[in-house]
């Protein structure tokens, strides 16, 4: 299936190693991501329609990297998700997989189709969280979301809507939460 011309799928100047993976939660973050996907380059921004954001736990327990609810999408007509294509090389897939917990049944990779700001529709694999329950995130993991969505530009309503998020007020340490912040650092001393 051609999503109408452009680079859609697979193409491209490296012949069949990328994919197009839909970001919408922590992955909207740049440093987030490339922790354990180097490959991942920004494709642009895009609308999913018909689905909303939720945050849960998957079968009631808490995300222990993230001490609280994560984001998953739900279907949902008349509603819209705002994120981010990201291109990658399938020598990262494995990787992503595993972040995403597909082996744990934590989250399921899917195909969605969305629709980028110059109305390019395209066909990337996003995850969908299995068996959850709606539970509020971590003020860690909400202001990881954020910072992604103001890094990528993503509509000023939207990031409005991201902002009014109620969290669970966990204060604890959050590791992964160190790591990113490390991260984001050491780019601000490269490009300093």
């Amino acid at each position: 299936m051609e999503p109408g011309g452009g680079m859609g799928t697979q193409q491209g100047s490296s012949g069949g190693c990328c994919f197009l993976y839909y970001a919408y939660g922590s992955n909207l973050l740049r440093e987030r991501l490339l922790l354990s996907n180097p490959s991942a380059a920004l494709y642009g921004l895009a609308c999913l329609q018909d689905f909303k954001l939720e945050f849960g736990h998957h079968q009631g327990r808490t995300s222990s990297v993230w001490h609280g609810g994560t984001a998953t999408i739900v279907q949902s007509p008349g509603d819209e998700v705002w994120g981010i294509v990201w291109k990658m090389n399938t020598s990262n897939l494995s990787s992503l997989d595993k972040q995403e917990g597909v082996e744990a049944g934590i989250y399921v990779p899917i195909e969605v189709n969305v629709q980028t700001q110059a109305g390019e529709v395209l066909t990337c694999r996003s995850y969908q969280m299995q068996d959850y329950v709606c539970g509020p995130p971590s003020p860690q993991y909400k202001k990881v979301i954020c910072m992604g969505a103001k890094q990528n530009g993503l509509p000023t309503d939207y990031q409005k809507k991201l902002e009014a998020v109620e969290t669970n007020n966990y204060a604890g340490p959050v590791p992964i939460m160190e790591k990113i912040e490390a991260a984001i650092k050491e780019k601000e001393k490269k490009s300093a």
